[in-house]
């Protein structure tokens, strides 16, 4: 039966499920957590995650380009996750279980700490998960097929880690929802690995030097161009999961226990409409269905604007979840057949260096998400659930939709510059 699914899309998309449990965690609540539950300050809070990404920016392409180069009989990717897990384990709890009666300078100085260690151990596994996407699975529909699956776990693991995560603090407290995450994580990634056997013919390529591997990297445009692209719709995914707690209290009107239908609504949608982004991409070209689901993303999240009520709000919910879908499908398909492309040209395969860049560009989009927080916050004048302004409703109307409307018309210009060419294999 091992070998049945060695290396199944199936068996790898638990990887997904193991981390995207507790990340959806981390991102939908640690800013409700620390700004309107503890009271810590917008300013302070985004001053943290700017510091953090200073010091993500230097350690991101640095694992990649380890990943590259390191050589065991276990792999290229799969110690590092080993070694991973235990350390991110400590650091997810660590984030939620800050001391009581803290300062605010002290809970600042905790949340920094916490933060950092957090996002640096989670950076070692998702360059390493992600590097192993394009090695283990070939050609178009292969990899179609592959992210559909994988999306389709990820689905899951938002709605756990968005709608079950309220159920779980307001019963037992955030310190304690984030052990079981933690331990849900470690069983799900163990079982994922179990079924993981690296390519030991991508080992063996010929390697760059540190300076040339980035130089080769950083020079491609289209990497850039599909990289910006993703970022900002990203941003959009990150600033939907932040503010969608507030957007229930403020705008909404709904009580806390209402919360996980509100978000039920949005994750429980995209599980079958993966499916149909699956059907509708398997025999697109890569770059026009990845610039397709840009278009259907921006025009699901304007209902958001009309909700008022529990039943407006989940119907917005549903119409999001379409565009969502898209965007989770399509990226890791044209993510592949770029590093696909330097490898024909280079003869070196560095899936760890360009998952890692990739991710560190990505990843930047959690600062443009604090910053329109943070610049709509001052200009509404919200400042923390101690002090939400006189117009807390227009503060987060505009940050559910108007904000993500205007980032992913950015994101469909930059597509309009992407250029990749197909070669017939790659329809296989």
């Amino acid at each position: 039966m091992r070998q049945r699914y060695m290396n199944s899309p199936m068996m790898y998309a638990f990887g997904m499920l193991a981390m995207m449990i507790p990340s959806q965690a981390f991102s939908t609540f640690y800013s409700y957590y620390y700004v309107d539950k503890l009271g810590l300050g917008l300013g302070l809070a985004t001053l943290a995650r700017t510091i953090f990404l200073i010091w993500d920016a230097v350690n991101q392409p640095l694992f990649g380009y380890w990943s590259d180069r390191t050589k065991t009989k276990y792999g290229r990717r799969r110690p590092w996750l080993f070694g991973a897990i235990p350390l991110f384990m400590l650091t997810f709890i660590m984030v939620f279980s800050p001391p009581k009666d803290l300062s605010e300078m002290g809970l600042f100085t905790w949340f920094l700490i916490a933060l950092v260690l957090y996002e640096a151990v989670a950076t070692v596994i998702w360059v390493n998960y992600g590097a192993l996407f394009p090695e283990l699975f070939k050609g178009d529909r292969l990899r179609t097929k592959a992210s559909a699956v994988q999306q389709g776990f990820q689905i899951v693991a938002l709605l756990i880690g968005t709608a079950l995560t309220p159920l779980l603090f307001d019963s037992m407290g955030f310190s304690n929802m984030s052990i079981i995450y933690a331990l849900v994580f470690a069983i799900f990634m163990l079982l994922c690995l179990r079924f993981i056997k690296e390519d030991e013919e991508a080992s063996r390529t010929p390697q760059f030097g540190f300076k040339e591997a980035f130089k080769q990297t950083l020079k491609n445009k289209t990497f850039w161009l599909v990289n910006f692209a993703n970022s900002f719709a990203q941003t959009v995914n990150g600033l939907l999961s932040a503010t969608l707690p507030f957007y229930a209290k403020y705008v909404l009107g709904i009580p806390d226990n209402q919360h996980t239908i509100l978000l039920a609504s949005v994750f429980v949608s995209v599980i079958p409409l993966v499916g149909a982004w699956y059907w509708l991409l398997r025999k697109m070209d890569p770059v026009k269905g990845w610039r397709l689901s840009f278009f259907t993303y921006a025009l699901s999240v304007i209902p958001l604007w009309f909700g008022t009520n529990l039943a407006t709000g989940i119907i917005a919910g549903v119409l999001v979840g379409f565009g969502l879908a898209g965007f989770l499908v399509s990226p890791p398909m044209v993510n592949s057949s770029i590093i696909d492309q330097d490898f024909a040209k280079t003869g070196s395969r560095r899936e760890g260096i360009y998952t890692a860049v990739s991710g560190f560009i990505i990843r930047s989009s959690g600062l443009i998400s604090a910053l329109a927080f943070l610049i709509v916050g001052i200009f509404f004048g919200y400042k923390s659930g101690d002090n939400p302004g006189p117009n807390p409703e227009a503060t987060f109307r505009y940050l559910i939709s108007v904000v993500p409307f205007g980032l992913l018309v950015i994101s469909i210009i930059i597509s309009f510059f992407v250029r990749i060419e197909r070669k017939p294999a790659d329809e296989s």
